[in-house]
């Protein structure tokens, strides 16, 4: 492949992906010649549009404008979420074309650079998107990609310089072992994605071969247990990196940070759950082992605001708190539940579930119904499927008989909005991967035109 410098021409096949769309900027901003195909437009594909990036929803060779693109001086560009039986994927692997997956670019844009790369099952997209912030509200001359939306920023790519980048090293398909990364952290390292790995060995070997990237170990914070060497990190227990004296203010996080030389105290930080204080523990790591002034510190992470369906009030009232989340693995759901129950430990809880993905649902069933039957009602809706096939016999209502709450059942999205507004829940809580974030917005409204606030 010839260096990115020398290309000219990229298209990208599935550009409105949360981490496509944000390579997609980046190299535009280069001035590469852009564009790309995606099955339906979004929020994301039409700011792509806006800043000059032509995109056509129709798997079709006939919508690709074949002369702004050659095979010797351009590169097409794919995420693995795209079908192996899409037509223009295929095309371009059939003609000889330079063709690399997303991870790939991401390794060529950031090879050059300081590279800060954050991997984990959980928590990547918001630990990422707080260092992310942090570096750039210290000066620093940073690049992020994020794989979702910065509240700060309303935005999934932050630009504030080249010498320093910050990426989502994701383990889905071993992507990450495609970067380069100078600093590192490991969030966790339970088991997932067990359509492409298998089981949880494979998983556990991927991340080692992850780790075994960094030069300096003393640049890989890993959370405190994971079997790996590098700087621990932890909240309210012994560590590297630790957090101390955790307290909650006005609704806040307030805490003293400890570092391998230094002790910060009464940082402060918005929020909610442990996991996110860990997180944001994490981030400050990698920003001190960066170089980042620790005197900016303080002040750019009391103004991090969080990322979009992370935790996300879409109403905040008296009578009423209506959450959305990405949470689609049983653990994120344990860590909700702990945010939840810390900033509201005597309201009732509502939580709208939407599984995601056959596979998952099949493997952790036993662990979904377990964290779902902590809230005092539960609303499955069906399946969302993304790249898969049925599997007999998985179906939410098989899961629903699984789950020891008494208050529960399968909706449709129809009813959705009516069923939310009819719960006597105080803090109802939308929680998925799939598209039950296209919902959410029906049910804030709804509930609000019913008169409830």
């Amino acid at each position: 492949m010839k260096e990115l410098k020398d290309i000219q021409n990229i298209y990208f096949v599935g550009v409105g992906g949360i981490g496509m769309s944000a390579l997609a900027r980046y190299v535009n901003l280069l001035g590469k010649t852009v564009f790309g195909y995606d099955k339906t437009p979004t929020k994301l594909t039409d700011k792509l549009i806006i800043e000059g990036i032509d995109i056509t929803f129709i798997d079709a060779v006939s919508e690709i404008d074949l002369t702004r693109i050659d095979t010797t001086n351009s590169l097409v560009i794919y995420t693995p979420a795209i079908p192996e039986n899409n037509r223009i994927l295929r095309f371009f692997n059939a003609e000889n074309y330079t063709v690399l997956k997303r991870a790939e670019l991401l390794g060529e844009v950031t090879k050059n650079t300081l590279c800060l790369a954050v991997a984990g099952t959980h928590g990547k997209t918001t630990t990422s998107a707080i260092l992310g912030h942090i570096l750039a509200e210290c000066n620093m001359p940073v690049t992020v990609f994020l794989g979702g939306i910065a509240e700060n920023y309303n935005s999934n790519f932050i630009s504030r310089g080249t010498e320093i980048t910050v990426v989502e090293a994701d383990e889905f398909d071993r992507s990450f072992l495609h970067l380069s990364p100078d600093i590192a952290c490991i969030t966790s390292m339970d088991v997932d994605h067990l359509d492409i790995y298998g089981n949880a060995e494979s998983i556990e070997r991927s991340f080692v071969e992850f780790a075994e990237l960094i030069q300096n170990r003393e640049n890989l914070l890993v959370k405190k247990g994971l079997p790996l060497k590098g700087k621990s990190v932890a909240v309210n227990e012994s560590a590297d990196y630790e957090a101390q004296n955790v307290r909650i203010e006005n609704g806040n996080y307030v805490f003293d940070l400890k570092t391998p030389s230094d002790l910060i105290k009464d940082l402060q930080f918005s929020l909610p759950g442990h996991h996110n204080l860990y997180n944001a523990v994490t981030a400050l790591g990698m920003a001190i082992s960066a170089g980042t002034p620790t005197p900016c510190l303080p002040k750019a992470l009391r103004s991090f605001r969080g990322v979009q369906r992370r935790f996300s009030y879409k109403i905040r009232q008296d009578d009423l708190v209506l959450i959305d989340d990405y949470a689609h693995h049983p653990t994120e759901i344990d860590a909700l539940y702990q945010a939840v129950s810390e900033m509201y430990p005597d309201d009732g809880k509502l939580i709208v579930f939407q599984p995601h993905l056959y596979s998952r649902t099949k493997y952790f069933a036993d662990g979904f119904a377990e964290s779902l039957s902590q809230f005092d009602e539960v609303l499955l809706l069906e399946i969302y499927p993304a790249r898969e096939e049925p599997i007999d016999g998985v179906t939410s209502q098989w899961l629903c008989d699984k789950i020891s709450a008494k208050n529960k059942k399968v909706i449709s999205k129809a009813i959705l909005p009516k069923s939310v507004q009819k719960s006597k829940c105080k803090i109802k809580l939308m929680v998925g991967a799939g598209d039950i974030g296209a919902e959410v917005d029906k049910v804030t409204k709804y509930v609000q035109d019913e008169g409830y606030i």
